[in-house]
């Protein structure tokens, strides 16, 4: 939203100086920025106005009620090996990567584990929830950069219903997004996505 101000200052500085190129360019920048963070409310199940006007009216600071029951499903630790021998046994993985990803540079490491799999006839692809990252399109320009072929990263709404098909789902560093209940509760401090399914769980111990 700032950059969205700043484009609509630019615009009415160039009213104010007849100037048509700041008219153009503020009021490309302020309607892209005002788009792009309605996108972002909208992934995470935000009221649009709310946000603009500082959390008025959202009851921030209020704590979220307790979900009801107990998560369904069951952690179990796994090492690093145990990790390659489920991938090796995969016929179909999803990878939903996420902002520590990005922080750790590992798009290329991902990018050779996916290759590699893919040489063994793997189905691998890629869930990008909308505001995975920093912004939307954080998580597509990083995986472009390590040259995974655009066809297999989908977006979470075109991906979501192959889950329960899926024989491996690897969570990188996106814990948040994989959190159902800002579904639910729009008061939860975490985005909404829908790659979270009930079953057996097993996190990497490294």
């Amino acid at each position: 939203m700032l950059n969205s101000y700043s484009g609509w200052a630019a615009a009415a500085t160039g009213f104010m100086l007849s100037n048509d190129l700041l008219i153009v360019v503020g009021a490309l920048v302020g309607s892209s920025g005002a788009i792009l963070s309605y996108i972002m409310c909208r992934a995470m199940n935000r009221n649009f106005i709310s946000v603009i006007a500082g959390g008025f009216g959202t009851g921030g600071g209020a704590v979220v009620a307790k979900a009801e029951g107990a998560p369904a499903g069951e952690v179990t630790p796994i090492t690093a090996a145990e990790t390659a021998e489920l991938l090796r046994e995969a016929r179909n993985v999803i990878i939903v990567p996420g902002y520590g990803m990005a922080v750790a540079q590992a798009q290329h490491t991902v990018f050779e584990i996916t290759r590699v799999l893919r040489e063994k006839g793997v189905n691998v692809r890629f869930g990008i929830h909308p505001v995975a990252g920093r912004m939307p399109g954080h998580m597509n320009v990083l995986l472009a950069e390590a040259k995974v072929p655009y066809d297999i990263v989908m977006e979470m709404d075109e991906i979501n219903g192959d889950f329960p098909e899926t024989d491996v789902s690897m969570v990188i560093r996106a814990n948040d997004i994989v959190n159902p209940r800002p579904r639910r509760t729009p008061a939860a401090p975490s985005p909404a996505c829908r790659c979270s399914r009930s079953g057996r769980r097993r996190l990497p111990s490294s």
